[in-house]
């Protein structure tokens, strides 16, 4: 898995008309995959600036330190935000939480060495198991916003089936990607979502629900309860309720600089801290790589690895080099490297 992972490009834009960039400010985007309107292309799009404009720079806000992680840690001034954001567990019953064929167990300590990822309690852990499907090559590219109650249920099978996706945030008023999406399907519809290992691309979330179990799950898989009930109406009513915590949030764009690469984010969509800052970056258009990983998540592991620990949001930033935990600490420090003041 560790090694899939690694495949992942480091610059992963398509090809779209000169970004739309506020006070007149050009940058250099750079396309070194498929193209999402012909996805099994590759291609270079180099934006020219004024002779007197300067290029845009990324660097961390001055003097910055990445947070030490907390565990199960709440910022005082945070908290009316997570309950808020805590409330769509509630009306969706959990869905995005649990990986495909989730089940667990309490063990002895001693049966799980210390160097894999467990959660501990008392003299016992807890050892997890998942059966995930086939694995894409490449992310899946799906175009959306995190205050549309379609593009939750999406986000939602995203976690179930433990993909790596692309997410292009295309809030109201966004000045790239929702007209990115009208050039390659003839609307603005969300979400829409474009497969490169396959050419596939559609609307409609039932249909993209669809195409995702049927093409990333093992035969023996369709029957899991998390799957199915992401096909039953009134889950579209329930994913409509979940956002009343958060109402509005994570909709209306907010000017930004567009980076040369997308982040990574290690996250997944049942959590009401990786929600915090999913609205963020979706608010400053800010294309990412989301490395899902909820429970059952072999991913877990492989975070687990790199950083001593596992907790999230994580997240890497390949413009500026930061690499934190802290959802908190993430909404300030994409605010202060990316919105335009």
């Amino acid at each position: 898995m560790a090694k899939a992972l690694n495949l992942i490009p480091s610059s992963i834009f398509p090809p779209f008309l000169s970004p739309t960039i506020p006070k007149r400010k050009f940058c250099t985007i750079r396309a070194t995959t498929e193209s999402s309107e012909t996805p099994q292309t590759s291609a270079s799009v180099q934006t020219k600036p004024e002779p007197s404009s300067q290029p845009l720079t990324f660097a961390p806000p001055p003097n910055f330190k990445p947070p030490e992680p907390k565990r199960f840690g709440v910022r005082p001034d945070k908290v009316w935000d997570v309950l808020g954001a805590a409330l769509a567990l509630f009306f969706r019953l959990g869905t995005g939480v649990f990986v495909s064929g989730y089940s667990f167990s309490f063990v002895p300590k001693n049966d799980i060495p210390s160097d894999q990822y467990a959660l501990e309690f008392n003299d016992s852990k807890v050892k997890e198991t998942s059966k995930v499907g086939p694995r894409p090559a490449k992310p899946i590219e799906i175009y959306e916003f995190e205050g549309c109650p379609f593009c939750r249920k999406v986000r939602e099978i995203v976690a179930v089936l433990d993909l790596d996706v692309l997410f292009y945030p295309c809030p109201q008023g966004g000045p790239n990607f929702r007209r990115k999406v009208a050039e390659m399907g003839g609307k603005q519809q969300f979400p829409y979502m474009v497969d490169p290992n396959t050419g596939v691309s559609m609307y409609e979330s039932d249909d993209i629900i669809k195409y995702l179990v049927g093409k990333y799950v093992y035969a023996d898989m369709i029957g899991d309860r998390y799957i199915i009930q992401l096909h039953y109406d009134v889950w579209t009513l329930t994913a409509g309720f979940a956002m009343i915590g958060r109402a509005g949030k994570g909709s209306r764009y907010s000017p930004s600089k567009l980076p040369p690469k997308p982040l990574l984010v290690w996250a997944y969509e049942g959590s009401p801290f990786c929600k915090l800052v999913r609205e963020v970056l979706v608010e400053l258009e800010l294309p990412h790589i989301y490395r899902s990983c909820a429970r059952g998540s072999p991913k877990r592991q492989i975070l687990f690895e790199k950083t001593g620990r596992f907790q999230a949001p994580y997240l890497e930033d390949p413009n500026t080099g930061v690499e934190m935990f802290e959802s908190a600490e993430i909404v300030e420090y994409l605010k202060a490297t990316y919105a335009l003041q």
